[in-house]
C-alpha cells in the first residue's frame, strides 16, 4: 500500500492543486509544498523495510512494483529533490505566469518518476517512462519562448523515438525470454542462449533509456532543454530524470547481460565518451545553467563508465557497483543544490550570461556557500561526498586496467582529465558569480539584500547539507552503498575502504592538478577577451543541427520519397497498383450494399415499425381532459387562440409516443446487429481454434 501511495498520491492531488490555484495562488502553494513534504515523509517509512505491490490487469498486462535498498535509496533522494524544489518554486515563481500548468505536471511528474524507479519489470517502467516523458516536456516549454519551444521539441521528439525504439526492444525481449521482470531476466536469458537476439532488444532498449539519459550520441536535448525550463525543474531534470535512463541501463548491465564483456565494454566506450564530452562542452559554455546542463551529461559519463567496469569485472566487482550507487546519488544532490542557485541568480536578474551576472554573488553569504559546497564536491574536493563516490570509481577503473591491460590504463586518464575539467568549469562559474566584479552594476548587485525569501533559503541550505556526509564516509555513505549495491549484484567488500590514503587522495590531487592547469592556462588567457568570457566552441558543431536535423527532415524523407516514386502512376508497378485499387474498390462497394440490403430487409420484415392505431383524444388521456378544462376557463376569460390547450396536450402526448417506439425500434436494430457481430466473431474463434 505505501509503494501505491508513493506514486498515485501524487497523481491523484494534481488536479487537487490546480483547482485551488484557480482560487487562491497562496493556498495552492502552501498545498503543493504540503503534498512533497507528505511524499518525503511517506519515502522515510518506506526506507524501514522492502515491499512489493501490485495493480493486476491495468493496461492488460497490469503493473508491478517492488521496494528494495537500491529503491528505498533512490525513492528518498526523489522525495527530497521535490521537496525541496516545491519549498523553492514560490519565490522563483514570484512574477512568473502558468504556474497553476507548472505544478499541476510537477505532481503529475513525481508519480511517473516513482512509478518508473519502483517497477518490478520492463513493462511497468516503460509506461511509466513514457507518461513522465510527456508531462516533464511542459516543464521545458513552461516559459513559451521561441528558444523554449524549440527546446521542447527536440526533447519531445528524442523521447517519442527513444520509447518507440525502446518498444521494439521489449517486443523481442518478451518474444525471446517470455518475461519482463527484471528478478527473472538473467535466469531466462541463460536458458534462451540467443545472444543475437538478446543483443538486438538490448541495444533498442539501451537507445530509448540512453536518450533520457543524456547519454552521447543522444544527448542533444539535455545542453538546450536545461537553459530554457524553469531552474527547479532543470534541477528534476538533471538530477532525477536522466537517473532514470540509468535505472533502465542498469537493468540491462546488471541482469540480461550481467558479466557479459561485449556488453561491459560497450557500455564503457559510451560512457567514457560522454564523460569527457560532456566535460568539454561544459568548459566553453558561457552560460550559467547551459554549464551545469552540459556537466550533468559529463556526470551520467561517469556513472556509466562506473557501469562498464562494473560489467567487465565480473565478480570482483564491489568497487564499481559501491561508486556507481554513490556517484548516481551525489550527482542528483549536486544538481540540486546547483541548479537551485543558478534559479537565485535569473530570479534576481532575469539573466544567465557569464558576463551578465558576473559579480552579482560576492556579497551573498549563504549562495556563495552553498554553491561552493556543491561545485567543489562535483569536482571530487576531499571531505566532500563526490570525492568518496569518484574515488571508488577510480579504483575499480585501476582495477579494471590489472586485467585489461593498456585500454583501461587509457579510459583511466580519460576519467581522470575529466575530473580535471569538472574543477576547472566549476572554478569558472565561481570565480565569475562570487569573485570577481561587475564594471557597471556591482554597486545595484551588492545593494540585492533580500534576493531569498525564508523558505527558499532553507531549500538551498537542506540541499547542500547531504553533500557534507564525505567528511565521514565510512559512517554514511558506505551505509548508503551496502542499501544500494543488492540491485547491482554487487559483491560484498573483502576489506573496509581507507578513503583518506595517500593512493586514493593521489587520483583527487591529479584530476585538482588538471582542473587548476586548464582554469589557469586555457580559461583566464583564451577564454576571456578585453574582461568578458567567449564561446570559443565552433557552432558548426552542434550534433542537432550538423546530423540530426537534415537526417530526419531531409536525407530520409529525400530516399523514401525516390524509393516510393517507383510505384506512382506511369511508374513500374503502376498497371498492377491501378488493378488492386479497382478490386478494392468493387469490394467495398459490394460490403456496402449487402450491409443496405440487410438492413433494409430487416427494416421491411423483422423490425418492420407498424403505424399507431388514431385514438380517441376525448378519452386516451387524462391530459386531453385537463386541456379541454382549461380552454373552457379560458373562453369564459374571453380568450381565442388557433390551437386549443387540449390539442397541444394531445400532439405532444403523440410525438412522446412516437419517440419511445423509435428509440425502442433502433434499440433492438443495434442489439441484434451486436448480436450478429458476435456469432461473427465467435465463429472466427472457433475456426481458428
Amino acid at each position: 500500500m505505501l509503494i501505491l501511495l508513493l506514486i498515485f498520491l501524487p497523481v491523484a492531488l494534481a488536479p487537487v492543486s490546480w483547482l485551488l490555484g484557480r482560487r487562491s495562488k497562496s493556498l495552492r502553494d502552501g498545498f503543493v509544498g504540503a503534498v512533497g513534504l507528505l511524499e518525503l515523509a511517506l519515502a522515510l517509512f518506506a526506507v524501514r523495510g522492502g515491499a512489493a505491490a501490485s495493480v493486476p490487469a491495468l493496461c492488460t498486462m497490469g503493473f508491478s512494483f517492488v521496494m528494495d535498498g537500491f529503491r528505498r535509496v533512490y525513492t528518498l533522494i526523489f522525495a527530497f529533490m521535490w521537496a525541496m524544489t516545491l519549498l523553492f518554486s514560490p519565490d522563483y515563481f514570484a512574477h512568473h505566469h502558468n504556474r497553476n500548468r507548472y505544478y499541476f505536471f510537477q505532481l503529475l511528474t513525481l508519480g511517473a518518476t516513482m512509478g518508473v524507479f519502483l517497477a518490478g519489470d520492463l513493462y511497468t517502467a516503460f509506461v511509466f517512462f513514457e507518461i513522465m516523458s510527456f508531462t516533464s516536456f511542459v516543464w521545458v516549454i513552461q516559459e513559451e519562448t521561441a528558444g523554449a519551444i524549440r527546446a521542447a521539441k527536440t526533447y519531445l521528439a528524442v523521447a517519442v523515438i527513444g520509447g518507440l525504439v525502446a518498444l521494439m526492444g521489449l517486443f523481442l525481449l518478451w518474444d525471446t525470454l517470455g518475461t519482463l521482470t527484471v528478478s527473472e531476466l538473467y535466469p531466462a536469458a541463460q536458458a534462451a542462449g540467443k545472444l543475437p537476439v538478446l543483443y538486438t532488444a538490448g541495444v533498442c532498449i539501451l537507445f530509448g533509456f540512453g536518450a533520457k539519459a543524456g547519454m552521447f550520441p543522444l544527448h542533444i536535448w539535455l545542453p538546450k532543454a536545461h537553459p530554457v525550463a524553469p531552474a527547479p525543474a532543470s534541477a528534476l531534470l538533471s538530477g532525477a530524470l536522466t537517473k532514470t535512463g540509468v535505472w533502465g541501463i542498469l537493468v540491462l548491465s546488471c541482469n540480461l547481460f550481467r558479466g557479459n564483456p561485449a556488453w561491459g565494454t560497450l557500455i564503457l566506450c559510451l560512457g567514457a565518451v560522454t564523460m569527457l564530452l560532456g566535460a568539454v562542452l561544459a568548459l566553453f559554455s558561457i552560460d550559467l545553467k547551459r554549464t551545469l546542463a552540459c556537466s550533468s551529461m559529463s556526470q551520467i559519463g561517469f556513472i556509466l563508465t562506473g557501469v562498464g567496469v562494473f560489467g567487465l569485472l565480473g565478480e570482483e566487482n564491489a568497487l564499481a557497483a559501491r561508486g556507481v550507487v554513490l556517484h548516481m546519488s551525489n550527482h542528483s544532490l549536486f544538481k540540486l543544490v546547483l541548479f537551485l542557485c543558478a534559479g537565485t541568480v535569473y530570479r534576481n536578474l532575469h539573466r544567465l550570461d557569464l558576463n551578465e551576472i558576473r559579480g552579482f554573488g560576492r556579497k551573498k553569504p549563504l549562495l556563495k556557500l552553498c554553491f561552493l559546497i556543491g561545485a567543489a564536491g562535483i569536482a571530487g574536493v576531499p571531505l566532500l561526498s563526490g570525492y568518496v563516490s569518484k574515488t571508488l570509481l577510480h579504483e575499480s577503473i585501476v582495477e579494471a586496467a590489472a586485467h585489461y591491460g593498456w585500454a583501461l590504463t587509457l579510459v583511466e586518464w580519460v576519467f581522470l582529465l575529466s575530473g580535471g575539467l569538472t574543477a576547472a568549469y566549476m572554478t569558472k562559474l565561481f570565480v565569475a558569480v562570487f569573485v570577481e566584479k561587475h564594471p557597471i552594476r556591482q554597486a545595484e548587485f551588492d545593494g540585492m539584500k533580500r534576493y531569498l525569501n525564508r523558505p527558499a533559503a532553507l531549500a538551498l541550505t537542506l540541499a547542500a547539507l547531504p553533500i557534507l556526509c564525505g567528511a565521514l564516509p565510512n559512517q554514511t555513505m558506505d551505509w548508503v552503498a551496502n542499501l544500494g549495491v543488492d540491485f547491482l549484484h554487487g559483491e560484498s567488500l573483502a576489506h573496509a575502504i581507507h578513503y583518506f590514503s595517500l593512493e586514493n587522495l593521489k587520483g583527487a590531487a591529479i584530476s585538482l592538478a588538471i582542473g587548476a592547469a586548464v582554469y589557469l592556462g586555457i580559461v583566464r588567457p583564451w577564454m576571456r577577451r578585453d574582461g568578458n568570457y567567449v564561446n570559443r566552441w565552433p557552432q558548426t558543431l552542434d550534433l542537432e543541427e550538423l546530423v540530426y536535423r537534415p537526417l530526419l527532415l531531409r536525407f530520409l524523407p529525400g530516399v523514401f520519397g525516390a524509393v516510393f516514386a517507383l510505384f506512382g502512376e506511369n511508374r513500374l508497378t503502376a498497371p498492377a497498383a491501378k488493378a488492386t485499387l479497382q478490386a478494392g474498390k468493387t469490394l467495398s462497394h459490394a460490403f456496402s450494399d449487402s450491409t443496405d440490403a440487410l438492413v433494409l430487409g430487416l427494416r421491411q420484415t423483422v423490425l418492420r415499425q407498424s403505424p399507431p392505431e388514431d385514438e380517441d383524444p376525448v378519452t386516451s388521456s387524462v391530459a386531453y381532459r385537463l386541456g379541454d378544462r382549461l380552454d373552457r376557463a379560458a373562453r369564459r376569460r374571453g380568450q381565442r387562440g388557433r390551437q386549443t390547450r387540449a390539442e397541444r396536450f394531445y400532439r405532444s402526448r403523440r410525438t412522446r409516443q412516437a419517440t419511445g417506439r423509435r428509440i425502442r425500434g433502433n434499440l433492438s436494430f443495434a442489439l441484434l446487429m451486436l448480436a450478429l457481430g458476435l456469432c461473427v466473431v465467435f465463429g472466427w474463434i472457433l475456426f481458428r481454434g
